[in-house]
């Protein structure tokens, strides 16, 4: 489907409801009255095959006098995106909730009922989402006349969860302080006897205020803020905040950045897949094998000493291209290493595959089922374990990827042994995709300078970190800032994903579920 045959139909379905609409490259941008907003929405889920891929608001009461909010679809298999916009009266505060038509809009309208105010009008639950029970009541930090150094008096409210009665039932609050050195969640289980009826998962202790200390930024302040979002997606991270800034001044990115740029993404999902499975492992009390993936994973550390001599891979990206040529000279060196992981990890996979213990403890557990995965936009090797083929790389290719020859793992059972599974696949396809990026990288510039930015011009950057799909979105302020800069990472949409596959387990399996999918919190506390 070409971008202009969806805004046709689009035109002639709901011409009562849409005021106004843009094509633009593969995006079509369509304002419509919030009347509207919920069949408009549930009829490209339903019939165009369209995904909720972010949903957030913007407060511009300051040239517009009102607010906005922004539902961000995909069309994946034509690579289309389709943002709806509607305006919200600030004198009501409330536009209408979607989350009843289509389940992965709730934690998006709860969020934005936190930071704004705004109340999404027919939404099943009320609950706080981002701010726990310290957080004042009307103190809406998202709004643009909430200063960035104020300091809101401490409140006492009590969090509530969700109670199941009945015989025999019981609970278990774990955390939100854990064992070693992760962040803190909170994790409130529901029992009867040892299978686990629900897992109520309360984060948010980590929120730093990301999109808040983003407003009013210089645009290479931003760049620094993104590569801070996640420690372990921070070249993913710093893409698509690049790719969104990129879109903005109309710049084309040189070929040999965009090659490089595919390199350290992959290197990040490899370390990234090798620590999960290394984690699984360790969970299953495999040890051989955790510290065999363990010592891969240093060698994976190597490429990237080699490489930028930092294995968080900050300061190589940069707004147009990258920092320096990081690969020249070092081209033979790579290759070694890497065919050299690739050997050593397929003699380990081999081994581990093939224990029957191991096998005993990962089949038939956590399972995700794909309706309830598509549902809730499960994206990442977590979705594609669950039978959903969907990668940012090839719906919307970005970088090189479009001149690169990969496959996208799938599997259909949607355990913690298909999770497994993706990510062993996954670790050899971007062995694969990193010598051929080094052996066809082209030669020439690195980077392109930006120029001047117009003022209120925005994009979407859409990258495929190594937890799934990435959503950034930037629109610009008036002298090479950032009026609001909306981040999406996959752990958002994944957390509810992980609650329900936990259900129907037992307490001792939910460090496995949990590790098979590898969450970050970080990335979801912004």
């Amino acid at each position: 489907m070409r971008i202009q045959d969806l805004q046709g139909k689009m035109e002639e379905q709901f011409r009562n409801h849409i005021i106004g609409s843009s094509p633009l490259r593969n995006e079509l941008y369509l304002e419509v009255d919030s009347s509207g907003i919920k069949e408009i929405c549930s009829s490209l889920e339903s019939e165009f095959g369209c995904s909720l891929i972010s949903l957030f608001a913007m407060d511009e009461r300051e040239n517009k006098g009102h607010f906005t909010i922004y539902y961000a679809f995909a069309e994946r298999s034509a690579g289309l995106l389709i943002v709806l916009t509607v305006t919200v009266d600030p004198s009501q505060g409330i536009f209408p909730s979607i989350s009843t038509k289509i389940p992965a809009a709730a934690l998006y309208e709860r969020e934005i009922q936190d930071l704004f105010g705004l109340h999404p009008l027919g939404h099943p639950g009320g609950k706080r989402l981002v701010f726990h029970g310290n957080w004042p009541e009307n103190c809406r930090p998202l709004r643009r006349d909430f200063p960035l150094s104020s300091r809101p008096a401490f409140a006492d409210e009590k969090m509530e969860f969700s109670t199941i009665n009945g015989e025999g039932v019981f609970e278990i609050p774990v955390g939100p302080v854990h064992a070693g050195i992760i962040e803190p969640g909170h994790f409130r289980f529901s029992l009867a006897g040892e299978p686990i009826l629900n897992l109520e998962a309360q984060l948010y202790f980590v929120h730093r205020g990301i999109e808040k200390l983003s407003e009013g930024k210089s645009i290479e302040k931003g760049f620094y803020i993104s590569e801070r979002i996640s420690g372990d997606e921070t070249f993913t991270n710093s893409l698509a905040y690049c790719q969104s800034i990129e879109k903005i001044a109309g710049i084309k990115v040189p070929d040999r950045a965009e090659y490089t740029r595919v390199l350290f993404a992959e290197l990040e999902r490899l370390t990234s897949h090798l620590g999960d499975l290394a984690g699984v492992c360790l969970d299953v009390a495999y040890g051989f094998a955790a510290y065999q993936i363990r010592m891969i994973r240093g060698w994976s550390y190597r490429v990237a000493d080699e490489l930028c001599g930092m294995r968080f891979l900050r300061s190589v990206n940069k707004p147009g291209g990258i920092r320096r040529d990081f690969v020249a000279g070092k081209e033979e060196s790579l290759i070694a290493l890497l065919k050299e992981i690739k050997k050593e990890l397929e003699d380990t996979v081999d081994i581990v595959m093939h224990n029957s213990q191991f096998i005993d403890r990962v089949e038939n557990t956590g399972i995700l089922s794909n309706r309830i995965a598509v549902d809730l936009n499960a994206s990442g090797p977590g979705g594609r374990a669950s039978g959903i083929p969907y990668d940012v790389r090839k719906s919307f290719p970005y970088a090189a990827y479009g001149s690169l020859d990969f496959q996208v793992p799938v599997q259909n059972d949607g355990d913690v042994s298909s999770r497994v599974k993706v990510k062993v696949a996954e670790c050899f396809q971007s062995i694969s995709l990193m010598i051929q990026v080094i052996e066809t990288m082209p030669t020439g510039e690195i980077k392109t300078e930006l120029g001047m930015l117009a003022p209120y011009q925005f994009a979407f950057g859409l990258t495929e970190s190594p937890r799934g799909e990435n959503v950034h979105f930037i629109m610009t302020g008036e002298n090479q800032t950032l009026l609001r800069y909306k981040v999406r990472t996959p752990s958002f949409c994944n957390w509810p994903a992980l609650c329900h596959a936990v259900k129907g387990n037992i307490v001792p399996d939910f460090p496995l579920i949990n590790k098979s999918f590898n969450l970050s919190y970080a990335g979801n506390d912004l």
